[in-house]
């Protein structure tokens, strides 16, 4: 009698990318501890108290322009006025003469009785020194209001909002040279990959049959540092169950997230699913996006153990570097905002027209790179395989293609702009 076939494994629907994200941040618990740094070194660290304000700035009324304070009635005259005191930045003045003006300075305080400031240009100095008013002032002319940048007791910043350069020095406006922040995820990255060599190790002339440059490790590494994390970086784990057990394992007790490379497919050769799951548990696998299928997302257990008590968060990236570089933008960047308290994450799109044909609809979502032209439609790069890197250099962003839709010239898409993404 005929063997009997085994039935084949019913076929698992890939996820969706906005299920497997909202998956995804519901296990991102932020991060409880706190550090405090240097306001000058705080750049893209993310708050982790309100920032209030003890005090209004500008402190008090004070000139926007080099010229000359006054009483707007007292420009009604037509003739000139005499200087009665001179303030600079940092000086204070005292009470206004009437029908006088006071030569003032751009930053300085404006006298007591003055209701205005006429900038000089608009000014002409007389023989007797005297000033005459060439156009008449309004009330409150080029006068910067005490508190009309900060009030005292507003908040400035809040809590889980990432630090920009224009943000550090609003928090020296009012008095902090150290914040509050959270403290950087740990991070441990490695690659997988028998085939993988590291640039300086072998020269391209003597590579052997088969071999490639390990570039995943160096994007992911500044992109991971963009985004205010600590970075352990682990190298190259070979090809080989035991090995990559013993990586995931040791990167476990000391790092909030193990990040790699490669091994995530179904292959003989990928052993990181398996591995995972010897250690943990696998939540997230195989999303429907393209490029970069294959990411996969779980917990790796302190010694085995499978709680989210001790141990890593796991995050797999597909090894094709484009798939590896579109994923990390789409899933880490988000989960690790997230675990940084940063309370939007969400990605920003903005309506932009195509100036390409997409006649290949696909069952997945894709994400197309692409490059503003100067007239501000979008030009796709010819080839977008999984491994054209090239193409994430050439363009500035990515269409985010919903699955099965066509795109032709003039047709609006959603713009997905690297300088945010990599911000």
């Amino acid at each position: 009698m005929p063997q009997a076939v085994p039935s084949a494994k019913p076929f698992k629907p890939l996820r969706a990318l906005d299920d497997a994200l909202a998956e995804l941040l519901a296990h991102a618990q932020p991060l409880n501890q706190t550090e405090q740094v240097a306001t000058f070194d705080a750049d893209g660290r993310v708050l982790a108290a309100d920032l209030i304000s003890a005090l209004h700035v500008p402190p008090q009324d004070n000139s926007s322009m080099d010229g000359y304070a006054l009483r707007c009635g007292d420009a009604a005259s037509g003739g000139g006025l005499p200087v009665s005191q001179r303030i600079a930045a940092g000086q204070s003045g005292w009470p206004l003469a009437a029908g006088s003006v006071a030569r003032i300075f751009t930053g300085a305080p404006i006298p007591a009785g003055a209701d205005a400031v006429v900038m000089q240009e608009d000014c002409d100095v007389q023989d007797d020194a005297s000033v005459r008013i060439k156009a008449a002032p309004k009330p409150g002319q080029w006068i910067r209001h005490a508190g009309e940048d900060v009030a005292r007791g507003a908040t400035v910043l809040s809590k889980g909002q990432r630090l920009t350069p224009a943000a550090l020095g609003l928090a020296a406006s009012i008095g902090m040279n150290v914040l509050t922040v959270v403290r950087r995820p740990r991070v441990a990255l490695f690659s997988t990959g028998d085939e993988l060599v590291m640039p300086g190790a072998v020269a391209p002339e003597q590579m052997p049959p088969g071999a490639i440059y390990n570039s995943n490790r160096f994007f992911l590494k500044a992109l991971l540092t963009r985004l205010g994390c600590q970075v352990s970086d682990l190298g190259i784990v070979p090809d080989n169950r035991a090995a990559t057990i013993a990586a995931l394992s040791g990167a476990a007790a000391s790092h909030d997230l193990i990040l790699t490379s490669g091994g995530v497919s179904v292959g003989e050769e990928d052993h990181i699913k398996p591995a995972v799951q010897s250690l943990g548990h696998l939540d997230l696998w195989q999303i429907a996006i393209k490029p970069g299928k294959p990411f996969a997302y779980g917990w790796v257990g302190v010694g085995g153990a499978a709680g989210a008590g001790q141990g890593a968060h796991f995050m797999g990236l597909p090894g094709n570097p484009v798939s590896s570089f579109v994923t990390f933008l789409v899933l880490v960047r988000p989960f690790l905002l997230t675990l940084q308290g940063v309370p939007d994450v969400a990605m920003r799109c903005v309506a932009a027209s195509a100036d390409f044909t997409w006649a290949r609809a696909d069952k997945r979502r894709e994400f197309l790179r692409v490059k503003r032209n100067p007239n501000g439609s979008l030009a796709l790069f010819p080839n977008q395989s999984a491994g054209v890197l090239t193409s994430a250099v050439w363009g500035d962003g990515l269409v985010d293609n919903p699955s099965g839709q066509t795109i032709t010239p003039g047709d609006t898409v959603r713009f997905l702009a690297f300088s945010e993404l990599l911000a």
